[in-house]
C-alpha cells in the first residue's frame, strides 16, 4: 500500500457515484452519545455530538430504528407516510458505516464507535480462528458475542450512571449474539407486534430513562419484494399511523428520534456476478465474505493483492470499485481499525455500484441470491438513514 494508492480512493468513489461514510459528522454512530449527553450522563464525544444533532436537553428519550428505512428511500415514498414526511423539514440524513448493513450499523448505533472498533464489518465474516464463514446476524460461528466486540456500548455507560434503558423488540432477539455485542446493558421487553411495541414503550416512558424500540419489517419486506414495491409502502404506511400515535400518546417532556441502520436499492439480475462461474473472480480465492453489495474477499497465501485488484476491476468493471484491503482501511472506510479486527477485512474490499451485485454460489443459499432489495455498498441511498426527532 502506498499513500498516494489510498488518496485516490475518495476520487474513484466518486467517479462511480458512491460516497465515503463520513464517521466524524452527523452520524449514526454518533446518535446514542448525544442522546447520552441529552439525558445528563457523560459519554465520550456526547456534547460534541449532541451539539452536531441538536438534540435538547431531556429526561425520557425513545429511540425508535426503522431497519431499512433509507432517506432516500423515505423521501422517494414519503407520499406513504405523512406523519414521518412532516418531520423531514428542517432534518438531514446521517451517515452510516461501510458496510452499510445490519451488524455493522448496530455495531456502530450500539457502541458510538466504527465497523474497525467492533469488529462487526458485514453479513458474514471470515473467523480468523477457523478459517470458515460466520453469520454476524444469527451469531452462528463466532463465538461470545463479548469476546469478539470488546467496546463498551452506551447502553452500559448509561445505565453505570444510574440511567434507565430498556430495548422493546422481538422474543428472539432477547439475548441474541447480535444484541449482547451491540447492545448489551440494561433491561429487554420483548413484544411482537409493532402495536404492541408502541404500547409498551408508551408504558416505559412513564418514567425517566431511554427506551429503543426495533421495527424489522420495512428491511423484510424490501429484501423480498424490493424498495419500490407497493408492498414496502404499505409497510411504511403502518409504521407512519404507529409512529404517530406513539408520539400523540406520550405525555409531556419526552424526545422521540427515529432513525435506521441502513437503506436499500432494488438490484438488477443482469448486472449478478457469481465468483463461482465468473472466469478471473475465483482465482486466487480463499473465502468471500460480506454480502452481495459489500464484499470481503480473502485470498490464498501467496496471491498479490494488487494483482488481484487488477483482475477483479478488470472483470468487474464499472459494477463495482475494487479496493485492497489496505487501501480501504487507510482512506477510513471502516473508521479507525483495531488489530484484533484488521484481520476481518478482506485482501479485497468490492463496493458494488448502480444495481449491480457481487455474489458466490458456492457459500449463499438459492434464496439469498434472489433477493430483490439489497444494502451495504455506498451509494446514498444505502449509505443515508434519518434523523427525524420530535419533543413533545
Amino acid at each position: 500500500m502506498t499513500a498516494a494508492a489510498s488518496s485516490t480512493v475518495p476520487a474513484r468513489l466518486a467517479d462511480a457515484g458512491l460516497v465515503p461514510p463520513d464517521y466524524e459528522g452527523p452520524s449514526l454512530s454518533g446518535l446514542l452519545p448525544a442522546v447520552a449527553d441529552a439525558l445528563g450522563a457523560p459519554v465520550p464525544d456526547g456534547p460534541a455530538r449532541r451539539a452536531q444533532l441538536g438534540l435538547p436537553e431531556a429526561h425520557r428519550v425513545c429511540v425508535v430504528l426503522v431497519d431499512g428505512l433509507g432517506y432516500e428511500n423515505l423521501t422517494e415514498r414519503a407520499g406513504h407516510a405523512p406523519f414521518l414526511r412532516s418531520l423531514l423539514n428542517g432534518s438531514g440524513p446521517l451517515s452510516a458505516g461501510y458496510p452499510s448493513t445490519t451488524a455493522a450499523s448496530m455495531g456502530s448505533f450500539g457502541t458510538g464507535t466504527g465497523p474497525g472498533r467492533t469488529g462487526l464489518v458485514g453479513y458474514t465474516v471470515r473467523n480468523p480462528a477457523s478459517g470458515g464463514l460466520a453469520n454476524m446476524v444469527s451469531w452462528d460461528g463466532l463465538g461470545p458475542a463479548r469476546e469478539w466486540q470488546r467496546e463498551p456500548t452506551v447502553f452500559e455507560r448509561l445505565v453505570a450512571h444510574g440511567t434507565t434503558v430498556t430495548t422493546v423488540g422481538p422474543a428472539k432477539f432477547m439475548g441474541s449474539g447480535l444484541t449482547e455485542a451491540a447492545l448489551r446493558g440494561g433491561g429487554y421487553r420483548a413484544a411482537e407486534s409493532l402495536a404492541q411495541r408502541v404500547d409498551a414503550a408508551l408504558r416505559l416512558l412513564r418514567e425517566p430513562g431511554l427506551v429503543y424500540l426495533y421495527w424489522g419489517d420495512v428491511d423484510k419486506t424490501g429484501h423480498h419484494e424490493g424498495a419500490g414495491s407497493w408492498q414496502w409502502g404499505d409497510q411504511l404506511e403502518a409504521l407512519d399511523g404507529e409512529l404517530r400515535r406513539l408520539v400523540r400518546s406520550l405525555p409531556k417532556d419526552v424526545t422521540v428520534v427515529v432513525t435506521a441502520d441502513h437503506g436499500m436499492v432494488d438490484v438488477d439480475p443482469g448486472r449478478r456476478r457469481d465468483v463461482a462461474t465468473t472466469p478471473g473472480l475465483a482465482e486466487g480465492v480463499a473465502v468471500v465474505a460480506g454480502e452481495p453489495r459489500a464484499v470481503h474477499v480473502h485470498l490464498e497465501p501467496g496471491v498479490d493483492p494488487r494483482a488481484a485488484e487488477a483482475r477483479w476491476a478488470d472483470v468487474l468493471g464499472d459494477d463495482a470499485v475494487v479496493l485492497t484491503g489496505d487501501d480501504a482501511v487507510a482512506a477510513g472506510l471502516f473508521g479507525p481499525v483495531s488489530g484484533h479486527v484488521r484481520p476481518l477485512i478482506g485482501d479485497l474490499v468490492v463496493a458494488a455500484t448502480g444495481r449491480a451485485t457481487v455474489v458466490d454460489s458456492r457459500t449463499q443459499t438459492p434464496a439469498s441470491l434472489q433477493l430483490v432489495g439489497v444494502h451495504g455498498s455506498l451509494t446514498p441511498a444505502e449509505l443515508r438513514v434519518p434523523l427525524l426527532a420530535v419533543h413533545t
